[in-house]
């Protein structure tokens, strides 16, 4: 499928301000890639594709994570908007015929990150937080300066930061995000 059928897709399926989040996702991650030598492609499709399950709602991501044997865990129960991440890598395998494995795995990583992330993991984790649209993060101005100079630093950057506004909000945080963050604060 071409990038243009892609973006088709999307814009019917994503409200607007998703919409727009991904396409600055997508931007973001094409920079990110030219930086660090990564396919510039594979980032860009990446990058559209992230978060094409995020507008489904939170009853229907279970349902079709249940229907097409997705392993749900207890927080993502608990917390089912974190199952767009692994839900977007079988739509965008299902919907937009992707089969590179590290697409795929990188939309499956961009919201908890992981330990030993591959270059496009990383640059899809640090590009849907640091993308033009964004504003409100904490430390936005420094993490986008870091993300071109030292991407590692940037995640543990986005990491450190992620855990206490989920602290603060009083949200459970991911297994995964705890193992990342240990990972990447060395």
């Amino acid at each position: 499928m071409e990038i243009s059928q892609m973006k088709e897709k999307l814009m019917a399926t994503l409200n607007p301000h998703r919409y727009e989040h991904t396409l600055g996702v997508s931007y973001t991650a094409v920079c990110l890639a030219m930086k660090y030598d990564v396919d510039l492609k594979k980032a860009e499709i990446a990058g559209l594709l992230h978060d094409s399950a995020k507008c489904i709602p939170d009853s229907e991501k279970i349902q079709l994570c249940e229907e097409n044997s997705i392993e749900i865990t207890e927080i993502e129960r608990e917390q089912p908007q974190l199952l767009h991440a692994k839900l977007g890598a079988f739509i965008a395998k299902r919907d937009y015929d992707i089969t590179n494995e590290e697409i795929l795995s990188s939309i499956v990583k961009h919201t908890t990150g992981s330990e030993n992330m591959t270059m496009l993991e990383k640059i899809i984790y640090v590009a849907d937080y640091i993308e033009p649209g964004r504003d409100k993060a904490k430390h936005l101005k420094e993490i986008r300066k870091m993300a071109f100079t030292d991407i590692d630093a940037a995640i543990f950057m986005i990491m450190r930061d992620t855990i206490e506004y989920l602290k603060i909000s009083g949200s459970k945080i991911d297994k995964l995000t705890l193992v990342a963050y240990d990972y990447y604060k060395k």
